[in-house]
């Protein structure tokens, strides 16, 4: 089913009219909003950007702006966006010429019996959210395409993958690794932005980069959290409204964990006390929570920290049938 600024086959469809464009007809029509960029970007947008399914398509366009020397940005995603989606694509509007966002559910960083059936896929409210932040084009592959028939070749990011959540969740990280890196080859962006809410990928997806070469500058994205202080998650739509109201306590733990560190408090003493208050509110089973150096995700000794040390304090839990995570950093005062 096409709907306004879907691309199948080089079809394009608008204002309730489908027409048949070549790849250069395409391209013109994408660069004559981009020579508007300047301005647009000041206002909300109100054309949908361009739905692209196939690397095909999407190296035909995206070649055209690179032969014209623009930025391109990149954020990958699992759709059911949330602000904290979309202030990483206003952060890539900001810097880049082209902003380009997938959506796909990616089915190797899910273990059997984990919610791959029932996470939440909202293409068209996603995509009128991304509309209103003007975004350039919207990738939408699906599962043949990202992982062609026969396909044997999959990244690993060792150590960092198995400490943390890669303890609870052994298969998770080699599922991420491995689809941002064909994101990554099917892009090619300039610049890529990821939440540092999902700390840990953030750091791996950075190592990843670095050991295999990826021209792209990887740049973290502030967590954007509610009212209450709980990072805001797809997953959060899961709590039910008395956990919601008791979920909030993780971070409030950590903020306080990461407070104390940042004063002088031997890392063990914060960390207990951390551990305690989030038992203690409600939450059903503790995975970890952790201080860590941020470039090794190493745990840090018990003891005081260094003077001007930066790391970050990270934990995950269950509130009944949902795993929250989140993390704060501090500096060593």
């Amino acid at each position: 089913m096409n709907s306004a600024g879907d691309v199948r086959g080089l079809q394009f469809k608008r204002v309730g009219a489908e027409n048949r464009f070549s790849g250069s007809e395409m391209v013109a029509a994408i660069n004559n909003r981009l020579l508007q960029a300047s301005a647009l970007k000041q206002c909300a947008m109100t054309e949908q950007p361009i739905r692209i399914r196939t690397l095909a398509e999407l190296r035909d366009v995206l070649n055209e702006h690179r032969r014209a020397g623009r930025r391109i940005g990149f954020v990958p995603t699992m759709g059911a966006l949330h602000d904290g989606h979309i202030s990483l694509v206003e952060r890539v509007r900001e810097d880049c010429d082209v902003s380009v966002v997938s959506i796909f559910v990616n089915p190797t960083q899910f273990a059997p019996g984990e919610d791959l059936d029932t996470y939440p896929r909202t293409e068209e409210a996603d995509i009128a959210r991304l509309t209103e932040v003007g975004t350039d084009i919207v990738y939408l592959p699906s599962v043949e395409e990202m992982y062609p028939s026969g396909s044997v070749t999959n990244v690993r990011v060792e150590e960092m993958s198995d400490l943390l959540d890669g303890l609870h969740r052994p298969h998770f990280f080699y599922g991420v690794a491995t689809v941002v890196a064909r994101l990554f080859v099917h892009v090619q962006p300039d610049v890529s932005v990821f939440g540092e809410k999902d700390y840990q990928q953030l750091q791996i997806i950075r190592r990843m980069v670095r050991d295999l070469g990826f021209a792209i500058d990887v740049v973290g994205g502030e967590t954007v959290r509610d009212a209450d202080g709980l990072a805001q998650s797809s997953r959060n739509t899961y709590l039910q409204a008395e956990e919601r109201a008791k979920a909030n306590t993780m971070s409030s733990a950590l903020h306080r964990a990461a407070s104390r560190i940042s004063l002088g408090v031997p890392v063990g003493e914060a960390l207990e006390e951390a551990r305690a208050r989030i038992a203690a509110s409600g939450f059903d089973q503790l995975d970890y929570v952790s201080a860590v150096d941020p470039m090794s995700l190493k745990d840090l000794p018990k003891k005081e920290v260094s003077l001007g040390f930066e790391g970050r304090v990270l934990a995950a839990a269950w509130m009944g049938k949902t795993r929250l995570i989140d993390n704060m950093g501090f500096k060593r005062l």
